[in-house]
């Protein structure tokens, strides 16, 4: 190489180094959509889960990756509103739970992968083909199990003895409780327990509700997980004790709060595991080629400060098998 090719050879490898290319100067940072359908505070627990889930698969917040959250307050109008805006954003996955807000961004796009953190039933819903192969541009994880609702009641039993009447608190405005609804009524009568109905759409009902319950002479409540009640677990939990009924819900964050019991899938684990979800999307997975992953361990909770403020005394084979007691 002669004096001329190599001071242009090098002259060319420092402008090289000085200015990147066009791809390089292009690498594009992941940016992924968060729609909890509560507020800021409430969802907390949950999206720190997620952004330590986010970590596991060595993506960092404001580092390599961008995080739009959006709290939709437990309206579905708002819900609506912020599922429309994050498709206008175009951001590449947006991770979002429970029915309606689901629904809400599925209304919206049909091309941007949707990672579900919580459904109870994606294939009666329409979400997914199967949970199998899902199909479109939906995958997640659901709550979906048949012995679900038959070992809450179970547990109350053991809580309540003699139990015969018990209530289950659910909203007709989520789809998936439907099916939580029709799979606890099955459950019990096969233990031959009376089922009452309670059915809440606005944090305005739940007095109404629970008024309700002490006319139907209900022995114990079941209440299942959906935005509204979510958003107000602890006016819940609080009007629970007032009225002197034992609950059990189908998450901790409601025994956190004051509730008696919780029997259901560890709520905080589901978003840490949605961003195995987004970590498969964003290396090139198509959201309808994964398959929707199903719990295989559930969590008892049980606030012994409630048991105590409701004069309930809890069978020690039960404390035994908590997973966790809340003193």
């Amino acid at each position: 190489m002669d004096r001329r090719t190599f001071v242009s050879t090098a002259a060319g490898s420092l402008l090289a180094k000085a200015f990147p290319t066009n791809a390089q100067r292009a690498t594009k940072v992941p940016r992924i959509g968060v729609l909890h359908p509560s507020n800021s505070t409430s969802a907390s627990q949950n999206v720190e889960a997620f952004r330590r889930g986010l970590r596991e698969h060595g993506y960092v917040e404001g580092q390599n990756i961008v995080v739009e959250r959006r709290f939709g307050e437990a309206k579905p109008e708002r819900i609506a509103e912020f599922a429309a805006e994050l498709v206008r954003l175009k951001v590449d996955v947006i991770v979002t739970t429970t029915d309606v807000a689901i629904a809400a961004v599925k209304r919206q796009t049909q091309t941007i992968p949707i990672v579900m953190v919580y459904s109870a039933d994606p294939v009666g819903t329409g979400f997914v083909a199967s949970l199998a192969h899902p199909g479109g541009n939906v995958t997640g994880l659901s709550t979906m199990s048949p012995e679900l609702n038959v070992k809450r009641l179970e547990l109350l039993k053991e809580a309540v003895p003699g139990l015969s009447r018990v209530a289950i608190m659910w909203s007709p405005d989520v789809r998936g409780n439907l099916l939580e609804y029709k799979e606890t009524e099955e459950a019990a009568r096969s233990l031959r327990l009376q089922l009452q109905s309670v059915e809440v759409s606005h944090a305005d009902d739940f007095e109404r509700a629970f008024s309700a319950l002490t006319t139907g002479r209900a022995e114990a409540l079941i209440v299942v997980p959906f935005p509204v009640s979510f958003l107000n677990r602890g006016q819940i939990a609080s009007l629970a004790q007032k009225y002197r009924l034992p609950t059990l819900y189908g998450q901790r964050e409601f025994a956190d709060a004051g509730g008696l019991m919780a029997y259901g899938p560890n709520n905080a684990d589901a978003w840490r595991r949605s961003a195995t979800f987004v970590d498969k999307i964003l290396k090139g997975a198509k959201p309808g080629e994964l398959p929707i992953e199903q719990p295989t361990k559930f969590e008892l909770i049980i606030n012994v400060n409630t048991a105590k403020a409701l004069g309930l005394t809890l069978p020690p084979s039960l404390l035994r098998r908590a997973d966790e007691v809340i003193q």
